[in-house]
């Protein structure tokens, strides 16, 4: 039996009771059925509060259940935020680390160009060197055999 049956029960007592003539609304109780009530709600009394204690640990329980999965929540969404914002930033990095390296590539390339015609352009002088001195040597060698040719006629023309 619950307290509310109790209780109801109590006022159906209550109901029934009988009016004692000139007393200013006072009333004639079966005393036994009474006290049967108060007894069953001091026995069913300690069920209830137990029962409503059972609830509010329950609910602390929930409520502590629930904080300790919130702070688990927040917990693992501020570490995938660190991840996130440490993975940007690799990338960050990286992508910095990649324009470095473009630079120096560009820069080197450049300097490797500019080498090059350097050293081709030092090439194709000496060379061009070269051949006006070999030049300069096959006209003075023309020279020297047009004036031995011209020696070899003017005695030819000597002797005849």
């Amino acid at each position: 039996m619950t307290i509310d049956e109790i209780l109801e029960m109590m006022d159906e007592v209550l109901d029934k009771a009988v009016t004692v003539p000139f007393s200013n609304k006072k009333s004639m109780v079966d005393t036994d059925q009474l006290r049967d009530c108060i007894d069953n709600i001091r026995y069913n009394l300690p069920t209830e509060i137990r029962k409503a204690k059972e609830m509010v640990a329950d609910r602390s329980s929930i409520i502590q259940d629930a904080n300790e999965k919130a702070e688990e929540i927040i917990k693992d969404a501020e570490e995938k935020a660190k991840k996130i914002v440490s993975e940007e930033e690799i990338v960050k990095q990286a992508k910095a680390a990649a324009q470095d390296l473009t630079a120096q590539s560009h820069a080197m390339d450049l300097s490797i160009k500019k080498a090059m015609v350097e050293k081709l352009d030092n090439i194709l002088g000496e060379t061009e060197k070269s051949l006006n001195k070999s030049l300069n040597e096959i006209k003075t060698m023309r020279e020297t055999i047009k004036n031995a040719g011209k020696q070899v006629e003017a005695k030819e023309a000597q002797q005849q």
